[in-house]
């Protein structure tokens, strides 16, 4: 299984980082797993012709031939970074490739939560749409008191967390596999909502 971890910030250092390379590792048997980071792609800027620019473009070709996407995000304010905003609003603009992709969402914070309200507000913003994301339900995992979570060869020294993480991380192969089987037998469920324009929803009306 093919799968694409995105490291959801823009900052040099961070444990989200760690906590996808670990998963990168820790799983190396189970999954093929390519860390994608977003430090280099720009703010959103709505472009006329819709078109992505190269960056976004290769983030994106690269969801589209995974099998599923991992989003690792800190939380900023009870919210996602700016950054993983504005990609995720590049995607929606443009190409549009998390339609129906199955998603496991995690996240590492600093305090004991684990990015519990920024994962919630990813689900959301996930679900819009333009983005339809498959999110595998009823299951997160929340890395708290991040900063000493990981040692110095970069492995997960909470044997509690390590264990749920394992669990966390067969479901969402199993979900991946039954989400894509699902998807393949309504294919063209997908191509219409890639179709989906606002201005159509509201009956032509702009704001």
């Amino acid at each position: 299984m093919k799968l694409i971890g995105i490291v959801g910030t823009n900052s040099n250092q961070s444990t989200n980082r760690q906590l996808l390379k670990f998963i990168q590792n820790h799983f190396s048997e189970q999954a093929e797993i390519e860390l994608c980071e977003i430090k280099e792609i720009p703010a959103f800027n709505e472009p006329e012709d819709k078109l992505p620019p190269t960056e976004v473009k290769q983030l994106s070709d690269k969801i589209i031939h995974a099998d599923g996407v991992i989003i690792s995000t800190p939380e900023y304010d009870h919210a996602i970074p700016a950054a993983l905003k504005s990609v995720i609003e590049w995607l929606s603009y443009t190409t549009r490739p998390l339609i129906d992709k199955p998603v496991m969402i995690v996240g590492a914070s600093h305090g004991s939560l684990g990015s519990s309200r920024a994962q919630a507000h990813l689900r959301q913003i996930l679900d819009a749409p333009e983005l339809k994301a498959r999110i595998m339900p009823s299951a997160e995992f929340l890395l708290g008191r991040s900063l000493n979570a990981f040692d110095e060869s970069g492995q997960l020294v909470y044997p509690e967390k390590v264990t749920e993480l394992e669990e966390c991380f067969d479901e969402f192969l199993l979900f991946v596999e039954i989400t894509n089987q699902l998807v393949k037998d309504h294919r063209f469920k997908t191509e219409q909502n890639k179709q989906f324009t606002w201005e159509a929803a509201n009956g032509g009306e702009q704001e």
